[in-house]
């Protein structure tokens, strides 16, 4: 079975594999998004604009030259769909088929999550489907009541409810967001005539899953490509075909100390790890690096909850704090707040707890510069630092 990789191979594996490695990033424009959309598996899709949302901010930090309209013109040239992975997520169109055993549990009502249940009127079903059939893709907006008063996120009307149904069922595909509001096409219409609509078997899906791992974080255990699998056939399937991989000379297992299996390709755990530049990143909360957190802290020795969903008292870091990488750690976290309309770019605080040399404060400036730029901001202004012997350098390469 071979000794456990060390942590400096891990975090190589994981930095390099997520595009993450130094300052070159995996592409340009639209064609580097769908690469980096391909290498990465998924990008999150959330509503929180303290900064950068977090869709935009995982793509700006693999793609050179991203503007905001990319993830529509993915969708747009059929290259992505938008579906449910742990969260709601832009996809790369050729994993689709992967999707459909959730639209047909859906559909089956074996989910029974909230919102995706509720909505079964068929003859409100068939009325939208035969409008979007004839008038052709249609926002949220276009099927707008009268009423005036509505509760709120949980009383949605039923024309609402029964778009996201069909949505979740896959009889809808979302073509574009404006704003957050979908506009829905039929599935039938968008989908590319070249796509698999075959559902995967259960060993097909463990397969995708293991490899969808693999090129995202160059590594991986059974816990992490199940991650939230709700299907017990397919996390069973994993852990077999994991073995059966091994067994068969495609995969190559170590143990952790731990005990957990470690799974990767032949020969990745054998390398030198990577001489990493002094970059630092800014991540998304929601970036794959972090957003398993067991995960991040095997590999990175870094404890990272997101606290926007805490109460304010039980906030240790604040309220939107993003993690930093230099070089090949998670450093710290940046409680930090754009203000568009002032083009002021908040830090009220920065917590700096790992590996921070005497090169960290110029690239730090440097991240800080570029991400501020991208949301729209052009002065920088530091607030708390922790520990507050960098204060007074870093104010200074943002004077």
């Amino acid at each position: 079975m071979g000794s456990a990789p060390s942590a400096a191979r891990l975090r190589s594996l994981a930095l390099s594999h997520q595009g993450l490695s130094g300052k070159r990033k995996l592409g340009s424009a639209l064609p580097g998004a769908q690469a980096a959309l391909e290498r990465i598996g998924h990008v999150q899709i959330d509503t929180i604009s303290v900064v950068a949302r977090a869709h935009h901010h995982i793509f700006f930090n693999r793609v050179a030259r991203y503007d905001e309209s990319v993830p529509n013109r993915l969708l747009g040239a059929r290259r992505a769909f938008e579906y449910w992975c742990h969260a709601a997520a832009y996809l790369p169109m050729r994993d689709y088929r992967f999707a459909l055993p959730m639209m047909r549990g859906v559909a089956r009502g074996e989910w029974g999550w909230g919102l995706w249940s509720r909505e079964r009127d068929p003859a409100l079903r068939a009325w939208i489907l035969d409008r979007i059939r004839a008038e052709g893709p249609l926002f949220t907006r276009d099927f707008e009541d009268s009423r005036n008063h509505r509760s709120g996120w949980w009383d949605w009307k039923p024309a609402k409810r029964a778009l996201e149904q069909l949505f979740m069922e896959g009889e809808l595909m979302s073509i574009e967001r404006a704003g957050f509001q979908k506009r829905y096409e039929l599935a039938e219409r968008f989908l590319p005539r070249d796509i698999d609509t075959t559902e995967p078997s259960v060993d097909e899906h463990a397969d995708h899953l293991i490899e969808r791992t693999l090129s995202a974080h160059g590594f991986a255990t059974a816990r992490t490509v199940a991650y939230l699998r709700r299907d017990a056939r397919v996390r069973a399937a994993v852990r077999r075909r994991l073995v059966q991989h091994v067994d068969a000379g495609e995969l190559v297992e170590r143990r952790m100390d731990t005990g957990e299996r470690l799974y990767a390709r032949p020969g990745a755990f054998d390398q030198a790890p990577k001489r990493f530049p002094e970059v630092v990143r800014i991540l998304s909360p929601f970036d794959n690096v972090v957003i398993q957190r067991r995960r991040c802290a095997e590999v990175f020795g870094f404890d990272y909850t997101i606290e926007c969903y805490l109460p304010a008292a039980k906030r240790r870091y604040g309220y939107f704090a993003l993690p930093l990488v230099f070089r090949d750690r998670l450093v710290g976290r940046m409680d930090c707040k754009a203000h568009r309309r002032d083009r002021l770019f908040e830090i009220k605080a920065l917590f700096l707890e790992g590996d921070v040399s005497e090169a960290f404060p110029g690239a730090f400036a440097e991240a800080v510069s570029d991400y501020a730029a991208f949301a729209g901001c052009a002065e920088v202004d530091v607030r708390t630092v922790s520990p507050h012997g960098w204060a007074h350098r870093l104010r200074a390469l943002f004077a």
